[in-house]
């Protein structure tokens, strides 16, 4: 597991190479439902890119990954959560996960959604995420503050 990282407050310069990490990641996963399409990959999360609500994940001097917390009235929803292939298996998707989940945790539950099927939805149901709802595509998850908080705590 890398020993140090940090997280850095996205620019819009960050859009591009953000968009060729969401099209990398996600590659297996969408292969398999039949739904990779390279440009519509890129070009969704170019549509829905906010550098005030996302962060660069980097490990010595390196972009390793970016997640998102977009706030909403009534909760926040964790988006674009991808870590390069190199560093993904290693723990730091968990210990950036639990660090934004407690330095942007509130009294709001957090959301999030998974492809069908997706290794990363074990992640998430470790760190306090349950089952919502679900269609053909995606499943829906949601963990409520005090889930959180407990989760946190229980470390």
């Amino acid at each position: 597991m890398p020993s140090a990282w940090s997280l850095r407050q996205s620019v819009p310069a960050d859009a591009s190479w953000i968009a060729e990490l969401r099209a990398d990641v996600m590659r297996p996963d969408l292969e398999r439902l039949g739904r990779w399409d390279p440009a519509r990959a890129r070009q969704r999360f170019r549509n829905g890119f906010h550098p005030a609500y996302t962060f660069v994940i980097e490990v010595a001097g390196s972009s390793a990954g970016v997640i998102s917390v977009r706030p909403e009235p009534d909760e926040q929803w964790i988006e674009h959560f991808y870590l390069a292939p190199e560093f993904q298996g290693r723990g730091l998707g968990s210990e950036v996960l639990r660090h934004v989940m407690m330095t942007q945790g509130d009294h709001r539950p957090f959301r999030l959604n998974v492809l069908q099927g997706s290794a990363a939805r074990r992640l998430y149901e470790r760190h306090g995420f349950v089952h919502e709802h679900e269609d053909a595509i995606d499943v829906f998850l949601v963990a409520d503050a005090d889930r959180v908080a407990s989760s946190a705590r229980s470390r």
